[in-house]
């Protein structure tokens, strides 16, 4: 099949030939200084690099060019998001699932795992746990399982999690990542009120994605892949892609994702909302050391840095599969959203497991509580964010793309962003981070660019320090 970016057909936009055809280039021309200077000078404009650019940067090993590529990556990042870090944690419903996934201990072979799926009444408890906690944006996980975890139990699990209001707590967008389904699937879940619809490639490699997924209905590898284009024809406009880096050479698949956000871009006028970057991970019974692809951390910080430049708009998303010192270090390269105080098992947030009970899909590295990450990242000079108001507003799509690109964006993100911050200090932080907390308010408040808005945010932190909450922007 020949490349068709705007092919709605799996093997036309994410073509192996033209993979392929782009490593060779981006060998070839990696000692091609020039070239490679222009394609940076481009790069800072933020308007972009094409799938072929972006590879030759990650080609190039001159030490000159990596740290340009790590300053532009900065200046890119602060452009569009500022200081902001968006906070959110992932609700674990089920880890019931028919597929044979050979990298995730939810496959079905698997009798060491302890299959458990929540009730709606647990769903409930998890969720006051979270807002407990202070979160507000959510992301829903659950194995494909056809009678254990059917469309109608995420819809009515959405619809719980919406309900629950506790003391000053609510979680105001919930954003899903289940397996790809039907345009009639994708309108349903639409109409349940999510944020973001998210699903991971895995790979992009078809053969190697037909060995990794020998059973299931996620082993159809054209089915998967064009699940963001039967998304978008269902009316979600916030998709989020990635891939699991391990699985695959890091360069195919680093490839294949900047084309998936190209196709999004030129067959809709909107691309990924965001982009996730994990990395393959020990779990219940899956052994990294069987895998042959692991991404070491100097080529995967370089990987970050590339997808903040090539598709600067988009957010990026680290998880806790990263240490702490691995987080800080992709915070400054281009990472704009990470979880806090997470839990990957179903139900582990009012019950944490041992090792005995284990229903994790994967080995958490960053085991600290969300009041701790917010403390760190006002240490690192981040903003912890717990906006959603773009989404509640109706911000998303292709309208949330034109604030964002034109840089308008600013004058809802900061402000929004503290007074979030200041119903976190008031509902939930410890005594030493309400000071920190303070101190960036007071700090951030006087940079807000419109007079107006700068006012009004003042306004709105005096109603929250008098009991009153959810403003936005």
């Amino acid at each position: 099949m020949n490349y068709n970016v705007k092919s709605t057909i799996a093997e036309e936009f994410i073509n192996d030939l033209e993979i392929r055809e782009t490593m060779t280039y981006a060998k070839e021309n990696s000692g091609n200084l020039d070239l490679i200077k222009g394609i940076l000078q481009k790069a800072r404009e933020c308007k972009g690099l094409t799938h072929r650019e972006a590879a030759l940067l990650l080609e190039c090993n001159d030490p000159d060019i990596i740290n340009e590529i790590y300053e532009i990556a900065r200046e890119i990042k602060h452009r569009f998001y500022g200081n902001r870090i968006v906070m959110f944690a992932p609700l674990y419903l089920s880890n019931y699932c028919v597929n044979g996934c050979v990298y995730c201990p939810y496959h079905l072979k698997n009798k060491n795992i302890r299959r458990k799926k929540l009730s709606q009444e647990e769903i409930r408890q998890e969720v006051i746990a979270l807002q407990d906690m202070g979160h507000k944006r959510l992301a829903l996980e659950a194995g494909e399982h056809p009678v254990e975890n059917p469309i109608e139990y995420i819809l009515e699990s959405i619809k719980t999690i919406y309900s629950i209001k506790h003391k000053n707590g609510a979680i105001r967008r919930v954003n899903v990542n289940i397996a790809a389904t039907t345009v009639e699937n994708y309108r349903r879940l639409r109409d349940a009120g999510i944020g973001t619809y998210i699903l991971f490639q895995e790979t992009y490699n078809k053969t190697n994605y037909e060995m990794l997924h020998p059973t299931g209905p996620k082993s159809d590898y054209a089915y998967h892949t064009e699940a963001m284009d039967r998304a978008m024809q269902g009316g979600i406009d916030d998709v989020g892609i990635g891939v699991l880096f391990g699985l695959e050479t890091y360069r195919y698949d680093f490839i294949g994702l900047l084309m998936h956000a190209e196709h999004l871009e030129a067959t809709y006028g909107v691309g990924p909302h965001t982009i996730s970057v994990p990395r393959l991970c020990m779990a219940d019974d899956i052994d990294t050391n069987d895998f042959k692809n692991a991404v070491p951390d100097d080529i995967f910080y370089r990987i970050v840095a590339i997808i903040r430049i090539a598709v600067p708009y988009t957010g990026m998303i680290i998880s806790t599969r990263e240490s702490e010192k691995s987080r800080a270090r992709l915070l400054d390269l281009g990472i704009s959203q990470i979880s806090g105080g997470s839990r990957t098992s179903v139900g582990g947030y009012v019950s944490p497991e041992t090792e005995e009970e284990n229903s994790a899909q994967f080995d958490v590295a960053d085991h600290r509580t969300l009041n701790e990450v917010v403390g760190w990242l006002l240490d690192l000079d981040h903003i912890p964010s717990f906006c959603t108001a773009c989404y509640r507003e109706g911000r998303t799509g292709d309208r949330f793309m034109q604030l964002l690109k034109s840089g308008q964006i600013a004058n809802c993100c900061l402000p929004n962003a503290l007074i979030t911050l200041k119903e976190y200090m008031n509902d939930y932080a410890s005594d030493d981070v309400k000071v920190k907390c303070e101190a960036m308010i007071k700090k951030l408040l006087a940079t807000v660019p419109n007079e107006k808005a700068r006012a009004t945010a003042a306004k709105y932190l005096d109603a929250i320090d008098k009991g009153e909450r959810d403003f936005r922007f």
